[in-house]
């Protein structure tokens, strides 16, 4: 009997793109019913592109609240690290209630489909600058920050453990990029116990004075829509993402998608977005901006999976 080996009368690129096409490992998570994506098998070649640079030459890129952390648990919204500045241990009950207002204006703004980066960036400055007064206001004590974090509802997604154990393992850098409070942030990783040496946060701090009360916040105002300044200001300065020109992005936010513009000469990124909340309203921009769009799911089962197949199955 003979056998027919259909790339041998095929030229050497056709049969290199057939050989790849029959070498990649599947991943099932792609077509869990969360998972909405433009182009599929450009999703599938990026990842078995990145696959085949191997761990080496990766980074992961992601924004916090809304990411690694839940949008909703049991129906009731998760904080995020903002929100857990809001406890009775920190703040007033007229700073909760000025806090909420400032949230009830300019979060509808911040997801509204209908208006563009350029209209929103002005109130999102207004937001969280009103937001940060307030808490300068309060005379914040950072000795109390830790046991606010411990008694809040923060929850990181469903499999965020093998998400963080994975990377520390395979020594690739976790780049957090948060418009939120990064001294609560670094508290919700590290009573999660996977602040690994790996993981680099870049974030809004706050300042605190000789006695550990609050007294303003460092640097400059990092918020959903100016991510990009940040990341072209601070991925430069960490040695760790040198030499990495692959990455995975992961964001909630069409803004989060220029954190990795400070990557220097990119050459794979794939980027995964978890659509939260107005569905609808917003399904059709996040399709078109994000290879990957999650839809309220609450779990990092595609992350992993997407790390999973690039970590263990290196074409030599």
């Amino acid at each position: 009997m003979i056998y027919q080996i259909p790339w041998i009368y095929t030229p050497a690129r056709t049969a290199l793109a057939i050989w790849h096409q029959l070498t990649k490992t599947p991943i099932p998570e792609l077509a869990n019913c969360s998972v909405l994506m433009r182009e599929r098998s450009r999703v599938e070649e990026t990842i078995h592109a990145i696959q085949r640079a191997g761990a080496g030459s990766l980074q992961v890129i992601a924004d916090f609240d809304m990411t690694l952390t839940r949008f909703a648990h049991n129906g009731k919204r998760v904080p995020t690290t903002h929100n857990i500045l809001d406890s009775p241990l920190l703040i007033n009950e007229d700073c909760t209630r000025k806090m909420r207002k400032l949230l009830s204006t300019y979060y509808p703004i911040e997801i509204d489909a209908s208006l563009s980066v350029e209209e929103k960036l002005p109130l999102m400055v207004e937001w969280w600058t009103k937001v940060h007064e307030l808490l300068i206001q309060q005379r914040i004590r950072k000795d109390m920050l830790a046991q606010a974090v411990k008694e809040s509802s923060a929850m990181l997604r469903d499999g965020y453990k093998v998400f963080f154990e994975r990377l520390a393992e395979q020594q690739v850098p976790l780049l957090i990029f948060s418009a939120g409070v990064g001294d609560v942030l670094e508290e919700v990783i590290r009573q999660n116990h996977v602040f690994h040496p790996n993981v680099h946060v870049v974030s809004n701090y706050m300042d605190f004075d000789q006695t550990g009360v609050l007294q303003a916040f460092k640097g400059q105002l990092i918020h959903t829509f100016n991510k990009r300044e940040g990341a072209l200001s601070h991925a430069a300065g960490l040695s760790e993402l040198q030499g990495r020109p692959n990455v995975l992005l992961l964001g909630d936010s069409l803004g989060d998608l220029t954190m990795a513009d400070g990557v220097a000469e990119p050459q794979n990124v794939l980027t995964i977005g978890f659509l939260n909340d107005q569905v609808e309203e917003r399904k059709e921009s996040y399709v078109n901006a994000f290879d990957i769009v999650l839809v309220k799911d609450e779990t990092m089962d595609v992350p992993n999976a997407i790390l999973r197949n690039i970590t263990s199955c290196r074409d030599k």
